[in-house]
């Protein structure tokens, strides 16, 4: 059938209005593109300006510096052996850049060490030894996966032996007071049996019968020169990297004050006995909350004591200023100039 010269004309008219249209549509994709291109260029300099100022902003890590001297229990330190200075080095950068541990540390022996350090004085145990109870459990009444337990982190076995009671009612590992005085007892027997107080320390990690058949091998009689497992190696050097931090607090960054810190806990005493006691109204009784009770004598592990033995036990109850801080502290524990030692 032949064209129509009309539809010619009218087929190139709206061919030519689809080109107009698309190069219209090109132009406007081509605008957006030119756009989004310049805004990418602008965002990379600022991200390169951002990154370019970033390390301005970093805190700066150093290493904690190390005395030229320093003794445990009155006994020196070999620092000018390079392992041995090298282990102490360890433990110092554990201790000062793990803020959390040494904050608590600082904030707990301002209520405990005052428990613990005349005890130590009384039985002629150097008081360095508090710094032992601090890496042992971190003033907690911690209890081990091996089930060591208390400040002192005593098994049960070795507790028994030194005198502390130990049942399914009553746990006098966890009797701070109680604890120390057994501990004393420990130290003193392995000092004589080992002959130094570095030494007793360490077998208070890993036994005396564990460190002395080490050195009996080895033919060494010094903790520092004996070859040993990685926990007893490090744990000397602990108790002296937390004695450096905590009696040069400033020196490794830690600015705390006395009101920063926990008070001691104002307490009297009285007597339970006889058996079968309810401690709910064993506390209620004697003007306390259970929980305080708890608290205050964390040895009892039963809400009630059956005690077939009919034994007395002596507790510690709250005096009148019960928990509230602003009773319980004393003009110790108000002050605001930074401490300068632990």
């Amino acid at each position: 059938m032949p064209t129509n010269c009309c539809d010619i004309s009218t087929r190139i008219n709206n061919t030519d209005k689809d080109m107009k249209n698309r190069s219209t549509i090109a132009l406007l994709l081509s605008v957006v593109t030119i756009v989004m291109l310049v805004c990418v260029c602008a965002t990379d300099k600022d991200s390169t300006a951002l990154q370019g100022a970033a390390p301005q902003q970093q805190p700066q890590i150093y290493s904690p510096s190390l005395p030229d001297t320093m003794s445990f229990a009155g006994e020196g330190v070999p620092l000018d052996i390079y392992y041995v200075r090298e282990g102490l080095d360890r433990e110092m950068i554990v201790n000062t850049f793990g803020h959390t541990n040494t904050l608590l540390y600082f904030k707990r022996a301002h209520r405990y060490f005052p428990i613990i350090e005349p005890l130590l004085k009384k039985h002629g145990v150097p008081n360095d030894f508090k710094y032992l109870c601090v890496i042992e459990s971190g003033l907690t009444n911690a209890t081990s996966p091996a089930k060591a337990q208390g400040f002192w982190q005593f098994m049960k076995a070795t507790g028994q032996k030194y005198g502390l009671e130990v049942n399914d009612e009553i746990d006098m590992r966890n009797n701070l007071e109680a604890a120390t005085e057994a501990a004393c007892r420990y130290l003193k027997d392995l000092k004589k049996n080992l002959g130094s107080w570095t030494a007793a320390a360490a077998a208070y990690n890993c036994g005396e019968g564990g460190l002395s058949k080490n050195m009996g091998k080895q033919s060494i009689s010094s903790y520092y020169d004996t070859r040993l497992n990685n926990e007893t190696s490090r744990y000397v050097y602990r108790i002296l990297a937390v004695k450096q931090i905590m009696q040069h607090p400033q020196t490794y960054g830690f600015y705390l004050r006395p009101c920063d810190l926990y008070p001691t806990l104002p307490t009297r005493t009285t007597t339970m006995s006889g058996q079968n006691i309810d401690l709910y109204e064993f506390a209620k009784t004697n003007g306390t909350t259970y929980k305080l009770f708890r608290e205050l004598n964390p040895w009892i592990t039963t809400e009630k004591l059956v005690n077939k033995a009919n034994k007395t036990y002596t507790v510690k109850l709250p005096t009148e200023a019960g928990a509230s801080l602003r009773k319980i502290r004393t003009d110790r524990d108000k002050g605001t100039e930074y401490i300068t030692k632990m």
